[in-house]
C-alpha cells in the first residue's frame, strides 16, 4: 500500500502540508502533482484523463474570468449541474477568488432554483446545459440580482443569444487573457483565504420548511481533510467513483475535498443510471454511497440468484452462509475455527471472488455508507461476500462526518466513535449533541435559526436521538421529530422497523405511521425490478406499476414480508396494516430527497387519505 501523500503539520491548527485552508492546499497539490491524473470522465464512451495541471488552469481561468465580470470576495456563486469535472473546476475557481460556491441539485424545479438563488444572494449562476438554462429563463424575473449566467455546454444553444448569458469556453478565454495581464493575481487571492472564511454554502433538504444555507468554513473543511487522511484511510493510489450530487456534503467531501488531501483520482459516473456499469469499469479502491445504492446492489444479486440454475443458487447460498458464519464469529470477537476459515477461503476462491469482480469491488478496500440509516443485516451480507462496509454519521451542519466505523474497528449496528477532536454527548430526550471544529458557522441570513441549532457554548443540536454504547460507539435510534407516540402512550422509533422491512429484496422503502393512533401502519414502496420478476415468474398479469401494486399476489407477497418482520418486535411495535405507494418515485418527486430518502412528513400529508383507510 502506498503511503499517504499529505503530512499533517499541526492537528490542533488543522493544517496539512503547512496549508491552513483547502484552497491553499489545492494549489499546492496541483503544483506537486502536475500532469498526474486528477479526474477521469467519459467522452463518447471512452474514459478521458485530466491532470492536476488541467484542474488548476481551468479553475484559475474561471476565477479570473469571474473577477473580470465583477465577482468580489464574499459573493455567492451558484452551480446547477450534474457531476462533472467543470463542477469542481468552478468550485475551486470561485473559492480561490474569495467567492462562496453554492450547489443546486440538478433535479430542483425552476421554483426551487429561484428560491435558492435569491436566498443565497447569488449574482452568478452556472448551469450545465439548455435544460437547466430553461429553468433560469422561466424565473429570471424573480431573481433580478443574478447578473450573469454561465452555460457549460453549447449543445442545442449554438444560435442562442442573451445579454445575461455567456458560455463556459468564452469565460475560460477571458480568464486566460486576464492571467496574462495579471500573472500573479490568482495566487495572491488564494493567499488571502483565512480559516474562518466561508468555504461553501450547503442547503439543507428542506424537509421541515424552506431549505437553509449552512455556512461551512475553511477550517471545518480542513478538519474533515485531516480526519479523512487519518481516520478514513484515504491514500494517493485510490480510484474513486463520483455519482452522488456534488451539492450534497457527503459527495462534496468524498470527491471534492478528500482527493485534494490524498491525491487520489476521481472518476465521474456518466449518470446515476449507469453508475453500476461505471463502477465495474473503474473497480474503485474506495466507494461511498447512500444506503439506497447499497440496497439496490444487494437486490440485484438476489435477482441474479433467482435467475441462476439450481446448482448456481446452491453454490452462492453455501458461500454466503460460510461468510455469514465467519462474520458472526468476528463480530462477537471470537476466533474463527480452522475448519470454517478453510471453508470460507474455498468458497471465496470458487464463488465470492468472482462475485466481487462482477460488482466491480474486486479492489475495494473500504465501502462507506451514510446520510440515512441502513439495516445492519445489509452490512453483514456485504461482509459475508468480502466487502467491508463501514457506516458513519454526520449531517450538513456538522460539515460532514462526525463519527465513523474504522477499518480495524467496525461495530455493526453503530455509526462508530466520534472523530478525534469532535465531542459527542447525549442531551435531553436522548438528543445527540456535537461540539468541535466540525460544527458549521450557522445558517446564511438566518441568525434566529442558527440560535435554534447551536447552543451558546457551541453544541450542535442534531435533532437525532441515540446513545453511546460501552465502547463509546454512537448508536442512532432515529430522528426526534419522527418518534411515534401511540394513543396508548408508547414511544416507538420507526427507523429500526423500516430498516428491517427494507432488508427484503421486495421492499424499496417504507414509512411507519402511528403517531397519536391506536396501532402502527405502514406505507411501502416496492422494489420494481424484483417484484416484476416475481410477477413474471408467477405469471401474474400487470400493465404498469400501479397495476403491479394492485395485484393480489403482490399484496400477499408484501404481507408475508411484513409478517416476518413483525416476529422480531413486541406486539405494540408490530405493523397491523400496510398500503403500497403505487407510483414510481424519483428524485424529481417531492416525496423524495435528492439522496433518495422518503420525506416522512410530506409523505404523511400527501397520502393522508390512503393512511386513513388503514384506521377505518
Amino acid at each position: 500500500m502506498t503511503s499517504k501523500l499529505s503530512r499533517i503539520t499541526d492537528i490542533e491548527a488543522m493544517t496539512v502540508d503547512g496549508c491552513a485552508t483547502p484552497v491553499q492546499l489545492w494549489a499546492k497539490r496541483c503544483a506537486e502533482l502536475g500532469e498526474r491524473t486528477a479526474h477521469r470522465e467519459k467522452d463518447l464512451g471512452i474514459w478521458q484523463s485530466y491532470s492536476w495541471g488541467d484542474y488548476y488552469r481551468a479553475a484559475r481561468n474561471i476565477g479570473l474570468g469571474l473577477r473580470k465580470l465583477g465577482l468580489e470576495r464574499g459573493q455567492t456563486v451558484s452551480i446547477l449541474s450534474e457531476d462533472r469535472k467543470e463542477w469542481l473546476y468552478t468550485d475551486y475557481g470561485v473559492t480561490a477568488m474569495g467567492g462562496i460556491p453554492n450547489g443546486v441539485y440538478p433535479t430542483d424545479s425552476a421554483i426551487q432554483l429561484a428560491y435558492l438563488v435569491a436566498d443565497s444572494k447569488s449574482q452568478f449562476l452556472f448551469v450545465e446545459n439548455d435544460e437547466q438554462l430553461d429553468k433560469y429563463l422561466e424565473i429570471r424575473e424573480q431573481i433580478p440580482d443574478c447578473r450573469w449566467v454561465i452555460v457549460f455546454d453549447r449543445d442545442g444553444l449554438r444560435e442562442f443569444e442573451d445579454p445575461q448569458v455567456i458560455f463556459f469556453d468564452d469565460l475560460l478565454a477571458d480568464g486566460a487573457e486576464e492571467a496574462e495581464r495579471n500573472p500573479d493575481l490568482f495566487e495572491r487571492e488564494i493567499e488571502k483565504a483565512r480559516p474562518e472564511d466561508i468555504r461553501m454554502l450547503i442547503y439543507t433538504s428542506g424537509t421541515t420548511g424552506d431549505p437553509k444555507g449552512a455556512m461551512i468554513s475553511h477550517r471545518s473543511i480542513m478538519y474533515q481533510m485531516v480526519e479523512g487522511l487519518e481516520v478514513l484511510d484515504t491514500i494517493e493510489t485510490d480510484e474513486q467513483v463520483c455519482f452522488l450530487p456534488l451539492c450534497h456534503i457527503l459527495e462534496r467531501l468524498v470527491s471534492g475535498e478528500f482527493p485534494i488531501a490524498s491525491g487520489s483520482t476521481v472518476n465521474f459516473a456518466e449518470s446515476i443510471e449507469t453508475v453500476f456499469d461505471n463502477v465495474r469499469e473503474v473497480s474503485p479502491h474506495a466507494f461511498t454511497a447512500v444506503p439506497r445504492v447499497w440496497e439496490k446492489i444487494y437486490s440485484q444479486i438476489q435477482i441474479m440468484r433467482g435467475e441462476a440454475t439450481a446448482l448456481g443458487r446452491w453454490f452462492l447460498d453455501r458461500a454466503i452462509a460460510a461468510g455469514l458464519e465467519r462474520g458472526d464469529r468476528l463480530e462477537k470477537g471470537e476466533a474463527v475455527p480452522p475448519g470454517l476459515a478453510l471453508r470460507y477461503r474455498l468458497w471465496d476462491l470458487l464463488v465470492l471472488r468472482n462475485l466481487r469482480r462482477m460488482l466491480g469491488f474486486d479492489r475495494l478496500r473500504r465501502g462507506s455508507t451514510g446520510a440515512a440509516p441502513i439495516a445492519p443485516d445489509i452490512i453483514r451480507w456485504y461482509g459475508a461476500i468480502g466487502v467491508l462496509l463501514l457506516e458513519g454519521y454526520g449531517m450538513t451542519e456538522s460539515s460532514g462526518v462526525a463519527s465513523a466505523n474504522l477499518l480495524d474497528r467496525n461495530t455493526i449496528g453503530t455509526v462508530g466513535p466520534s472523530l478525534p477532536h469532535t465531542k459527542i454527548t447525549i442531551g435531553e430526550d436522548s438528543q445527540i449533541l456535537i461540539n468541535g471544529p466540525t460544527v458549521f458557522m450557522g445558517y446564511w441570513g438566518k441568525p434566529e435559526k442558527t440560535a435554534e441549532a447551536i447552543t451558546e457554548d457551541g453544541w450542535l443540536l442534531t435533532g437525532d436521538a441515540g446513545y453511546l454504547d460501552n465502547n463509546l460507539n454512537l448508536v442512532i435510534t432515529g430522528r426526534i421529530k419522527d418518534i411515534i407516540i401511540t394513543a396508548g402512550g408508547k414511544n416507538i422509533s420507526p427507523a429500526e422497523i423500516e430498516n428491517k422491512l427494507k432488508f427484503s429484496t421486495y421492499v424499496s422503502d417504507a414509512v411507519v405511521i402511528g403517531d397519536g393512533r391506536k396501532y402502527l401502519t405502514c406505507l411501502i414502496m416496492i422494489d420494481q425490478e424484483n417484484v416484476e420478476n416475481f410477477a413474471q415468474a408467477k405469471q401474474i398479469p400487470f400493465s404498469d406499476f400501479a397495476s403491479l401494486c394492485a395485484a393480489r399476489e403482490v399484496v400477499d407477497l408484501v404481507d408475508s414480508v411484513v409478517g416476518e418482520v413483525n416476529k422480531g418486535f413486541a406486539r405494540v411495535e408490530q405493523i397491523k396494516e400496510f398500503r403500497l405507494i403505487d407510483s414510481m418515485l424519483t428524485a424529481e418527486d417531492e416525496e423524495l430527497t435528492p439522496t433518495m430518502k422518503l420525506k416522512r412528513k410530506f409523505v404523511e400529508e400527501r397520502y393522508a387519505e390512503l393512511i386513513d383507510t388503514m384506521y377505518t
